[in-house]
């Protein structure tokens, strides 16, 4: 094992272990949560896109003051207090159904409030990570929150499908709330003390959400990049809107079948993050941001060609590879964002970039629950593929198209022991 290696940083460890526990009780969840929401209460394509924007709503909501917030204190306590708030109140899910009091209004509002937290606890975790391992260890440290990422997007919706038809979606909630559990006890065992960060000024917030943003726009291949996530992320979220109608009413799955399908198609996302560091060295890890969803993004377009039987493997197919794109561009973009950005600007950056992106999400929601009533299902799926095959179009209009490497950047001050 490398003296530099993050294997031998203990701290990083803790935080590795804790958002691997926090994701693999996500994935659990966004199967669970959806199965439960379309076979237990019955609901409708409209109400399946609510429920989906319900659970993204927040960044959109508070994104911008987040990032404010996040850039005055401490990251590590906010990030705690997401993580108990978060498996709270996902615990009242399977306490409700076991009294027969559980409704679909209910699981919006536990949807909703999840990702209130999740919001604080993102822009924190982003922040924080460039404070614990230094900047010249952020491609290792992104890459190896990736894998465990795409670990727990091939393992959570296996283990939420069977756990559902086993023991019913309102039960297999309880692996998200423990996952979170987890993760925050994680945390709590990390020994190094952050740097204080720099006193409030008095400057209002509305000019510190207006630097962060300044920011992002001026930093022109940060807004393309920004941008194109952007419309990929309302693209994807109309799929993933109507993704569990699809494979239960059109292609007749059971819910194990459904999380079988998720797992193995989340093999893409698993070979994305084990690959990203060598396919950035291979062609740059500029060139990577724009020439991976450039080649992978059209891929999706097979997942609305399958069919009940044996070409339900083009849906796996189409998933899988839209993973191993989207890992490969997350590690690399998120890892350009973190270098690039001044320290005491990152939590606003950060934010203003989940605030535009995210915030996406919830009106992809609501836009696929809207076409899934109106020309059906199937062709939700076609208008959703259709889209993410050409974001990547403002990538090839930014000045990443003529960069191989990120620029150089100056190293800054990580976190110090207790």
């Amino acid at each position: 094992m490398r003296r530099d290696s993050l294997w031998a940083h203990r701290d990083f460890r803790q935080l590795w272990a804790g958002q691997t526990a926090g994701q693999f009780g996500t994935y659990v969840g966004q199967t669970v949560l959806p199965l439960l929401a379309a076979t237990t209460l019955e609901a409708s394509p409209f109400q399946m896109g609510v429920l989906t924007a319900a659970g993204t709503a927040a960044f959109l909501l508070i994104g911008l003051p987040t990032g404010v917030l996040v850039d005055r204190i401490r990251r590590r306590p906010v990030m705690l207090t997401a993580d108990f708030t978060r498996a709270a109140l996902l615990f009242t899910v399977p306490l409700a159904a076991w009294t027969g009091a559980l409704t679909l209004s209910q699981l919006i509002v536990v949807a909703f409030l999840v990702g209130v937290a999740t919001v604080l606890f993102d822009v924190a975790y982003q922040s924080y990570l460039p404070s614990l391992v230094g900047r010249a260890q952020l491609m290792e440290g992104n890459t190896r929150l990736q894998s465990s990422l795409s670990a727990a997007e091939v393992i959570g919706p296996g283990v939420g499908g069977g756990l559902a038809q086993l023991t019913g979606a309102a039960t297999a909630a309880l692996t998200t709330a423990v996952g979170y559990l987890v993760s925050g006890l994680l945390l709590l065992r990390i020994q190094v003390r952050e740097s204080r960060p720099v006193g409030h000024d008095g400057t209002r917030m509305g000019t510190q959400i207006k630097e962060g943003l300044g920011f992002v726009r001026g930093e022109k291949s940060l807004r393309a990049i920004t941008v194109s996530t952007a419309l990929s992320n309302l693209a994807t979220t109309v799929l993933l809107s109507m993704q569990i109608l699809f494979l239960t009413q059109d292609l007749g799955l059971t819910p194990g079948a459904v999380g079988a399908v998720l797992a193995l198609s989340g093999v893409g996302g698993l070979v994305g993050a084990f690959t990203a560091g060598r396919c950035a060295q291979w062609i740059g890890s500029a060139r990577a941001i724009w020439l991976t969803p450039l080649v992978i993004s059209p891929a999706a377009l097979l997942v609305p060609l399958a069919e009940p039987g044996r070409l339900t493997v083009l849906c796996v197919l189409g998933l899988a590879l839209r993973a191993y794109g989207t890992t490969v561009f997350n590690v690399v973009n998120v890892s350009y964002r973190q270098a690039i950005c001044p320290r005491r600007l990152l939590g606003r950056v950060n934010a203003t970039v989940r605030f535009i992106t995210w915030g996406a999400m919830p009106l992809g929601g609501l836009l696929g629950g809207a076409l899934g009533g109106w020309i059906g299902v199937r062709a939700t799926l076609w208008v959703s593929c259709s889209a993410l095959a050409l974001t990547s179009l403002p990538l090839l209009l930014s000045p990443l198209r003529t960069l191989r490497e990120f620029p150089e950047v100056q190293e800054e001050e990580v976190a110090s022991p207790a």
